[in-house]
């Protein structure tokens, strides 16, 4: 791994907006290789820069650190065995993995640099724990006989937003407050709600399976009111990762086809100047915004 996060702009896609050229990272893979790799590219577009060189391993569900300097991933092998949590450096270097995370996925770093939050099963479910970045002590924080995952930190490092998903198929977006555990629905019982992303400006993006039969990007307050739409096409939204302005998302759209590529566009919160980002045949996925 040598590659650098360092991007020069290609022009002005209209959602980037103010949050100028700090990039995303992706996981990309093609019909042609048998694994994924972590790739980073300009918001305004251009080259990506390929960040893993693993042609074993997967690299996968990458999150910046809130100073920019490292990603957290997770790796997994040729068997679908998930070997857990790592991190390196901007370079690809400096890699390490976080102890007490085999079989872990969804990091998310928190805001203060100090802890990550991650999914991993117990038993046949998922639950949400935090650990701090060397691993210890890690935290179990919920305790369900649902499927916890896709975790994501309040602006002030307080509440983990995450889905949790029932027996009956049907998925939400639940809130959980650190320091007492206590649990909150941010959406309803009967949604199919993924993939939660909370914004600094204290909203939550979210992937909802809709009427239409298609997954849309909706936002809403972490009180769970101003539910609303703000993606509408005949395709799949997934995957949402918020800007550093907070202004505008990142996403995943592919079509009704497991075959049909996947690609990254941007968006902003008001639904407005949709930008297809990446463009080549292959399937863009889980893509965070640096802070």
């Amino acid at each position: 791994m040598a590659a650098s996060l360092t991007l020069g702009a290609a022009g002005d896609a209209g959602a980037a907006g103010a949050a100028g050229g700090r990039p995303i990272v992706f996981a990309r893979y093609t019909a042609a290789a048998p694994t994924e790799d972590l790739y980073a590219i300009s918001p305004s577009g251009g080259t990506t820069v390929k960040l893993t060189h693993t042609p074993t391993v997967s690299e996968v569900m990458p999150s910046w650190s809130p100073d920019g300097k490292r990603v957290a991933f997770v790796r997994y092998g040729s068997g679908g065995a998930i070997d857990g949590i790592w991190t390196m450096s901007t370079t690809g270097s400096d890699l390490k993995a976080v102890p007490g995370t085999k079989g872990a996925s969804d990091p998310a770093w928190s805001p203060d640099g100090k802890r990550i939050a991650y999914a991993k099963p117990v038993g046949t479910q998922r639950e949400i724990y935090v650990a701090d970045i060397h691993g210890t002590p890690a935290t179990r924080l919920t305790h369900t006989a649902a499927d916890d995952l896709h975790p994501t930190w309040s602006p002030d490092g307080k509440y983990l937003a995450f889905s949790r998903a029932d027996a009956g198929g049907h998925s939400r977006v639940m809130k959980i407050r650190l320091s007492t555990l206590a649990q909150t629905a941010v959406t309803g019982p009967s949604s199919h709600d993924w993939t939660p992303d909370w914004s600094h400006g204290n909203r939550i993006a979210f992937s909802r399976v809709d009427s239409s039969g298609f997954a849309h990007l909706y936002l809403v307050r972490p009180d769970g009111t101003g539910l609303h739409r703000i993606t509408a096409a005949r395709a799949n939204d997934k995957n949402p990762s918020w800007s550093p302005d907070g202004n505008s998302l990142v996403f995943t759209r592919g079509g009704v086809d497991d075959a049909d590529p996947e690609h990254l566009y941007l968006v902003r919160a008001d639904g407005t100047a949709l930008t297809q980002l990446t463009k080549t045949d292959s399937h863009d996925l889980e893509a965070d915004w640096r802070p």
